[in-house]
């Protein structure tokens, strides 16, 4: 299905898509979310844990993404008995890894790139430049250095 039908399923189910990122729950509705009581989050965002949004004044406004990153703290200090300094430390190094992973990608796509024009670059030298450029004749092959000297004297005029 198209990115234009879902957009129009979704307005005519009254249901539009939220972006994973995009601040829209207020602290009790993040909290109902991910378990949690409120202040446990207000205590997680003073601890710089899950930074939420604010709003213009001041409100908390949570992300879906950041209910999640809520969740995954609960998890790691229930389940695997890690204290919120080490949680921290996780969420900090995983962020520094996903920055690096796009980061990664990123280049990879740059040497694609310069692989192609370079593709492209050997193939208009093996096939001619056109009229633009002249001909084939002008492309001089290039060999390897030698220790030869080759004195150049011009020809005297007649």
């Amino acid at each position: 299905m198209s990115a234009v039908g879902d957009e129009a399923r979704e307005r005519h189910e009254g249901v539009r898509a939220v972006a994973d990122d995009a601040p829209v729950f207020v602290i009790s509705v993040a909290a109902q979310l991910a378990g949690m009581h409120a202040q446990t989050l207000r205590q997680y965002d003073r601890l710089g844990l899950v930074t939420p949004g604010r709003t213009p004044g001041g409100g908390r406004r949570y992300s879906p993404r950041d209910v999640a990153l809520l969740r995954e703290v609960q998890r790691l200090s229930q389940e695997d008995g890690v204290n919120l300094a080490g949680i921290k430390r996780i969420i900090d190094l995983e962020s520094r890894v996903e920055a690096l992973q796009h980061r990664v990608h990123e280049l990879i796509g740059e040497v694609e790139d310069a692989e192609r024009r370079a593709i492209a670059a050997e193939s208009a030298l093996r096939g001619g430049f056109g009229t633009s450029f002249g001909s084939r004749a002008d492309l001089v092959p290039l060999r390897q250095a030698s220790s030869a000297l080759v004195v150049w004297r011009p020809r005297e005029q007649r």
